[in-house]
C-alpha cells in the first residue's frame, strides 16, 4: 500500500480544506449556538457534489474512490462536525446502499436527486427499544397488494429535520416471512410519515437529529430496497462503509483539536516563556499527533481495501472504534491545554470536546466494535 495521496487525492484534500474554512467556519459557530441547519450552504456543497461523493457520474455523482470519500469527511468535519456528520450519513448510509441495492427505476427516481444534493437521505434503523440490536426492532411491515403498510418509531435520526429521502427498516409480518427484516425508501411527504421536535444535542448541534414515525404509512411495494427479508444484510453491510465515514468524522475533529492546541501553546505565555517549552505540554502534543496518525492509517487502510472490493469488516470496525476514541482523549487533552479558555465557549475547542462524544456511540457503539473484531478474530 502506498503511504502518499495521489495527486488527485491531494488536490482533493486542499480544495475541501479550503472550501471548508471559507464557508463553514462561521456557519460551525451559529449552528452550535442556535441549532439550526444552513439549507443554503447544503444546496451550495449539493452543487459541488458534496452529497455524491462515491456516487458514479452518470448518476451525476462524483465518482470518488473511498479514500478521497474519507478525506472530504475529515475535512469538512475538521471545520464543521455538524455538517461533516450530515456529508458522511447521506453519502454512506443512504445514498450507498440505494445505489448498491436499488434497481434502475429506483436510481433514476431517487438517487440522482441525492446525488446532487437536492434530497438528503436518512439511514434509520435505531428504535426506542432497538440500537445495537437491530434483531429487536419492533417496527412492522405489512403487504397488502402491491403496497407495504408501515408502522413504528425511529429515533435519533441523523439528517431527520432536513430529509426528503428515507432508508427505513422494518419487520415484516407475513406468517412466509415472520420476523423478516426489509428495507424501504420511504419519502418524507407521505402520509402517516411524521417527524418530530429535534433533539436538543450535546455536540453537532447543528444537525437536525429527530425521530421519525409512521402510522399506517402506505409505501408502493417498487420502494422496497433489495428482497424481502434482506434487510439485515443491507444494514450490515452498509454499516461496514458507514463506519468509514464515522471515523473521518472523528479524525477531523481530532486533527483540528491538535491544530488548535498547538497554535495556542505557541501563543500562551506562563513564565516568561510559551508553555509549549514546558515538557508536559509536549508530550500532551505528540501523543495527540502520533494517535492521530495512527487513526488515518488505520482509516486509509480500510479505505485501501474497499476500494479493492476486499473484506473490510474487522478493518472498518478497528478504524471507528480507534478514531472515535483519539477523538474523544484529543479533544479532553485539548481542553486541558487551554486551561480555564478550554472551558469557556469563547474557545472552539469546548466544542469539539462535545462534538467528539457521539462518535464513540452513533453507528455502532465502541463496545459493539470490539464485539465486531473479536467476533472477526475468534471465527
Amino acid at each position: 500500500m502506498d503511504f502518499e495521496l495521489n495527486m488527485k487525492q491531494a488536490v482533493i484534500r486542499r480544495t475541501a480544506r479550503k472550501y471548508a474554512e471559507k464557508r463553514l467556519t462561521a456557519a460551525a459557530v451559529e449552528m452550535d449556538r442556535s441549532g439550526t441547519f444552513p439549507l443554503d450552504i447544503a444546496e451550495e456543497m449539493g452543487k459541488l457534489n458534496y452529497f455524491g461523493l462515491e456516487i458514479p457520474t452518470k448518476y451525476q455523482g462524483a465518482g470518488l474512490d473511498p479514500l478521497s470519500y474519507a478525506i472530504v469527511v475529515e475535512e469538512v468535519s475538521r471545520v464543521n462536525s455538524a455538517i461533516g456528520l450530515c456529508v458522511a450519513v447521506h453519502n454512506g448510509v443512504s445514498a450507498a446502499p440505494i445505489y448498491q441495492y436499488g434497481n434502475k427505476d429506483q436510481h433514476q427516481k431517487f438517487l440522482i436527486p441525492m446525488a446532487t444534493g437536492i434530497k438528503i437521505g436518512t439511514f434509520c434503523l435505531t428504535e426506542p427499544n432497538a440500537g445495537s440490536d437491530p434483531s429487536s426492532i419492533e417496527s412492522t411491515a405489512i403487504r397488502v397488494g402491491d403496497q407495504y403498510i408501515l408502522n413504528g418509531n425511529k429515533m435519533f435520526v441523523t439528517n431527520g429535520g432536513i430529509s426528503e429521502i428515507n432508508l427505513i427498516f422494518a419487520k415484516l409480518q407475513q406468517d412466509k416471512m415472520k420476523g423478516g427484516l426489509t428495507a424501504f425508501i420511504v419519502e418524507s411527504d407521505r402520509p402517516g410519515l411524521k417527524k418530530g421536535v429535534p433533539e436538543d444535542l450535546m455536540g453537532n448541534r447543528g444537525n437536525p437529529v429527530c425521530p421519525i414515525s409512521f402510522y399506517d404509512c402506505h409505501i408502493p411495494a417498487v420502494n422496497r430496497l433489495g428482497k424481502e427479508g434482506e434487510g439485515f444484510k443491507i444494514a450490515i453491510e452498509t454499516l461496514r462503509g458507514g463506519r468509514i465515514g464515522i471515523a473521518s468524522q472523528a479524525l477531523g475533529i481530532a486533527q483540528a483539536a491538535l491544530d488548535l492546541s498547538l497554535k495556542y501553546a505557541m501563543e500562551r505565555y506562563q513564565f516568561g516563556k510559551p508553555i509549549a517549552s514546558f515538557g508536559a505540554i509536549q508530550n500532551f502534543l505528540a501523543d495527540m499527533a502520533t494517535d492521530i496518525e495512527a487513526a488515518r492509517l488505520l482509516i486509509y487502510r480500510t479505505c485501501n481495501l474497499r476500494g479493492k472490493g476486499m473484506e473490510h469488516l474487522k478493518e472498518s470496525a478497528m478504524a471507528k472504534m480507534f478514531a472515535s476514541e483519539v477523538a474523544v482523549k484529543t479533544t479532553k487533552t485539548g481542553v486541558q491545554i487551554h486551561g480555564g479558555y478550554g472551558y469557556t465557549k469563547s474557545y472552539i475547542i469546548e466544542r469539539l470536546y462535545r462534538d467528539a462524544k457521539i462518535c464513540e456511540i452513533y453507528e455502532g457503539s465502541s463496545e459493539i466494535q470490539r464485539i465486531v473484531i473479536a467476533n472477526n478474530l475468534i471465527n
